[in-house]
């Protein structure tokens, strides 16, 4: 494994005209791009902001084939999973990540639920997770690994049902990756978690016969959940 990684590094750094490791020049050029990153290409549907975004983003979020549940406020999210749950004639076992966002949920009014707080197994059908940040310009959803935020709930549960505020929807992916790294800078850190993933409706693949079919890759189906006004951090 490491002779055939190095082989990779160096077809890279012989490609960009280099026979060994960066210089401290280059390298001062890549920190000073990290620490300054450049704004690329913003396209129309990537610009408004308040409202406009919030709808833009429901309207592009539904046509990827995610199903989109508005409440006015964090308090009706459990109640917003129990009726999902029921719609589509799901187990109400779910597993949630143990984000204190969502630990502040009045849970106990929906006594038909039962909630594991862990990270997801082959097992288990349902998952509910907080988002990141919502993005207009295709409807997709933003979010990172983290110890309050286990990868695996949103790629092994069959469904995804996530929690975002409406206050977290942003215009272009641009603005979204610079609301990570205002984040992460705000808490003293100086890396990137160690996935960030972009999703944009269900799991899905057009490789069998060029037909598409849903949830191969990942979940069947994504409800996001879009608390419009509330303050709490959801």
């Amino acid at each position: 494994m490491s002779e055939a990684r190095d082989q990779i590094i160096n077809r890279i750094r012989a490609s960009n005209g280099r026979t060994g490791p960066i210089d401290a020049e280059a390298a001062a050029k890549i920190q000073e791009r990290l620490n300054r990153p450049p704004v690329n290409l913003i396209p129309e549907r990537g610009k408004g902001e308040g409202a406009e975004l919030v709808e833009r983003f429901v309207e592009m979020a539904r046509e990827a084939s995610a199903t989109v549940t508005r409440v006015a406020s964090a308090d009706e999210v459990p109640t917003a999973v129990e009726q999902f749950l029921m719609r589509e004639n799901l187990p109400s076992e779910v597993v949630m990540a143990p984000d204190e966002s969502l630990d502040a949920l009045p849970w106990s009014d929906q006594p038909r639920l039962t909630i594991r707080r862990d990270r997801a197994q082959p097992s288990d059908y349902v998952s509910v997770t907080p988002a990141f940040a919502g993005i207009a310009e295709t409807g997709t959803l933003m979010v990172h690994s983290g110890a309050t935020t286990p990868y695996t709930l949103n790629f092994l549960p069959e469904t995804h049902i996530a929690v975002l505020g409406a206050e977290k929807i942003v215009g272009a992916y641009e603005d979204a990756w610079a609301r990570l790294r205002t984040k992460l800078k705000a808490a003293g850190e100086t890396t990137l978690p160690r996935t960030v993933c972009l999703i944009t409706g269900p799991s899905r693949t057009g490789d069998i016969e060029k037909k598409i079919l849903l949830g191969m890759h990942g979940p069947l189906r994504l409800n996001i959940i879009l608390v419009e006004t509330d303050p709490k951090n959801c």
